[in-house]
This record gives structure tokens, C-alpha cells and sequence, in this order.
């Protein structure tokens, strides 16, 4: 298989150095055209395949290294700037799209595959609208190896998982997520 990499909310794959990596297969539940935001006229969404992060129709463990980078503000106008250039996340169902998009990306993650999942908060007035990072590590069944603030107001985390075999760390496995280790004691780190 020559694609042994997916990202599964592409976006305009602004991260990414090479747009076009040829084993990578670029994801998204919508599409985008040139010239629909006027001040980011070359701006475009334009997955490889159209896919909900919630329910991906691909095969178990396919991939070695799953990108996971969501919506990250809630509650949004549908027809605001933000909106359509990044997504948004429903208030209402936020978690379970969070953790149901966590579980289908280790379902696609080969054993010692490597998850990334990157999580953002604004900066700006958009905060009561923000899920800080505290609570989505709440709700991941697996703890990240490791993570790494980023951006000018340190808002951006990357966050690096690793599928470990259920045989190898049986002591934390989790029943709602295969081979998952469960939530180690709340993060008291100085990321908020």
C-alpha cells in the first residue's frame, strides 16, 4: 500500500511542508474551493477522499502514522470566517465527536503506529467558545507519550500517542478503546 499516512482532517493542509505527499492520504468531511474566502483567495479544501473522522470506512491498523487535527472551537456562526476555513465542533456533542474521532483513528493505527493529534484554543474572544486542553485529555481514553506547545501565545499542542499492543501494556488496557491504556492520574502540567 502506498499510503501509509492519513490525515484525517485535512483542511487546506496548512502544517503540511509537502501538500501533496504522495503516501498520504488527505481527508476531510468537506471540500472547498479557491476563492471562497476573498482574503485567502488561494485557500482550498480538497481532500483526496471525502470522511467523517467519526466513522472512516477504512480498514483496521492500515496506517502507521494517523494526523488527528479537528475543529477546535464550538458554537460558531456556519457561515463565519473561522468557521469555513477550519470547521467547528458542536456544543452540543463536542465530546463524543472527539473521543468517537480518537477511536476511529487508533481502530485505523497498525500496532506502534504513531498518532498525532494537535489541539488549539484561541487567543482572542472566541474563549467561551474554546475546550481547554486539560479537558480533552479528560476525555481521551489513552494518555500521549509526550506533547509540545507551539504558536506565539503557546495556544497549539501536538500531542505524539503511540498504539502499544494490548500484550504489552496489558496492566493499563482500557475496554472501550483495544490496546489502549487507560487515563493515568489528571495532568497537572503547566499547559492549560
Amino acid at each position: 500500500m502506498d499510503k501509509f499516512i492519513l490525515d484525517t482532517c485535512c483542511g487546506g493542509r496548512m502544517f503540511w511542508f509537502e501538500k501533496k505527499h504522495p503516501n498520504t492520504l488527505f481527508c476531510d468531511i468537506r471540500k472547498l474551493e479557491k476563492g471562497t474566502l476573498k482574503n485567502a483567495p488561494n485557500f482550498e479544501i480538497n481532500p483526496d477522499k471525502i470522511i467523517d473522522f467519526r466513522n472512516m470506512n477504512l480498514a483496521d491498523k492500515s496506517f502507521k502514522l494517523v494526523v488527528f487535527d479537528p475543529p477546535h472551537l464550538k458554537s460558531l456562526e456556519k457561515n463565519s470566517w473561522v468557521s469555513v476555513k477550519y470547521g467547528c465542533l458542536s456544543s452540543k456533542t463536542w465530546k463524543s465527536d472527539i473521543l468517537a474521532g480518537f477511536n476511529e483513528c487508533w481502530r485505523v493505527l497498525e500496532d506502534y503506529g504513531v498518532l498525532i493529534f494537535k489541539w488549539s484554543k484561541s487567543h482572542d474572544n472566541r474563549r467561551r467558545r474554546d475546550t481547554s486542553i486539560e479537558n480533552i485529555l479528560k476525555i481521551l481514553p489513552v494518555r500521549p507519550l509526550f506533547g509540545h506547545p507551539s504558536g506565539s501565545k503557546l495556544n497549539t499542542i501536538w500531542f505524539c500517542f503511540m498504539k502499544i499492543p494490548a500484550e504489552i501494556n496489558a496492566h493499563f488496557t482500557d475496554p472501550n478503546v483495544q490496546g489502549a491504556p487507560v487515563h493515568l492520574p489528571e495532568y497537572k502540567g503547566r499547559i492549560k
